[in-house]
C-alpha cells in the first residue's frame, strides 16, 4: 500500500525547493559588492522569485533591471530636504501608527496635491517607500497604503502618465512590498480614471487594491481586521484624529536620514563601505 505524503512533508519539500531556487538565483547573479550586496538579501531574492512565480530566468532579469535602476537613480541617497516641498500639504506621509501586523502605513491624500512635477512626485514617493522599508519589523516585508479621497478632483489628480510610471516602479522595482491599498470612499468620477489605470496593474497587485466604503459591512470588516480602529483616523473609519504637522514631520524625517546613511554604510564622502563578496560556488552532486 502506498501512503500519501502528509501536508507537513509537502510543505517541507516545497520550502526546501524554494530555498534551493534562492541559492540558484544568487549563483546566477554572480559576485556582488557594495550596495548591491546590501540590497540582495535572501529575503529580497525570494520576493523577486515570488513576483515571477518562481521562474529563475524571469526573476533574474527583473532583479538585474532593478539593480541597474538603483545604480542610476540612487534611491538610498535621496534626502528629506530634497523632497520636503512635495510634502508641505501632507499629500503623502508615513503614519504615526502601524497596521495590525506591525507594518508601516503610508497615508495618501491626492486632494492635497500641491505640485505639478511628475518627477518630484515620484521621487517623493520613492523616498517614503524606502524609509518605510527601512523601518519594517523583523519578519515583515510589506507596507500598507491608505488613500483618502476627500477634496480630490480631476484638477488635483496626477496625470495618467505619472500614475502609470508609479505603478511600473512599484511592480517592477518594489515587488511584493504592498500588503493592502485601501481606496477609501472614492468619488463616482474616480471611475473614469480607474478604468484607464487598472490596465497597467498586474494581477497580484490588483488583488491587494480594495475599494472601501464606510457604509459597506465588508469594507468595515476589512478595515477592522487590518487596522486598530483606536489608532485609525476618522477619515478611514477609525476613532483617531488625523493631524499632519509639516515641521514636526520634517524633524522626524531628518533623523531618519541619519538612520538611512548608517544602514547603507556611507562614509564621510558618501561612499558605501560594504565589501565585495564572491558569488556562491555551485557544487556538483555525486551520482547516486
Amino acid at each position: 500500500m502506498f501512503r500519501r505524503k502528509s501536508s507537513h512533508t509537502n510543505q517541507a519539500d516545497d520550502s526546501a525547493s524554494r530555498d534551493a531556487k534562492v541559492s540558484e538565483l544568487r549563483v546566477a547573479l554572480g559576485p556582488l559588492s557594495g550596495r548591491r550586496l546590501k540590497f540582495c538579501t535572501d529575503v529580497c531574492l525570494r520576493r523577486y522569485l515570488e513576483a515571477r512565480n518562481w521562474n529563475l530566468d524571469k526573476a533574474k532579469k527583473m532583479l538585474e533591471e532593478t539593480l541597474k535602476r538603483r545604480s542610476n537613480y540612487k534611491p538610498e541617497e535621496i534626502r528629506w530636504h530634497e523632497v520636503a516641498h512635495e510634502s508641505e500639504t501632507g499629500k503623502v506621509f508615513k503614519a504615526n501608527f502601524r497596521d495590525r501586523l506591525g507594518r508601516p502605513v503610508l497615508i495618501m491624500r491626492p486632494g492635497k496635491q500641491n505640485t505639478s512635477s511628475p518627477e518630484g512626485n515620484i521621487r517623493h514617493l520613492v523616498y517614503l517607500m524606502e524609509n518605510a522599508i527601512l523601518n519594517l519589523p523583523e519578519g515583515q516585508e510589506q507596507m500598507s497604503w491608505l488613500i483618502d479621497f476627500h477634496g480630490w478632483s480631476l484638477n488635483t489628480n496626477i496625470p495618467i502618465r505619472t500614475a502609470r510610471e508609479i505603478i511600473y516602479i512599484l511592480q517592477n522595482h518594489y515587488p511584493e512590498r504592498l500588503a493592502i491599498v485601501a481606496l477609501y470612499s472614492p468619488p463616482r468620477f474616480f471611475e473614469a480614471f480607474w478604468k484607464v489605470v487598472k490596465y497597467f496593474i498586474d494581477a497580484k497587485t490588483f488583488e491587494k487594491i480594495k475599494f472601501v466604503y464606510p457604509n459597506n459591512k465588508d469594507s468595515v470588516k476589512l478595515m477592522k481586521s487590518s487596522f486598530n480602529t483606536e489608532n485609525l483616523p476618522s477619515e478611514f473609519g477609525g476613532k483617531a484624529t488625523l493631524n499632519y504637522d509639516h515641521e514636526e514631520f520634517s524633524r522626524m524625517m531628518s533623523q531618519e536620514d541619519v538612520k538611512t546613511a548608517k544602514f547603507w554604510g556611507f562614509d564621510d564622502d558618501g561612499n558605501c563601505k560594504a565589501k565585495v563578496t564572491p558569488g556562491p560556488v555551485r557544487v556538483a552532486s555525486s551520482a547516486s
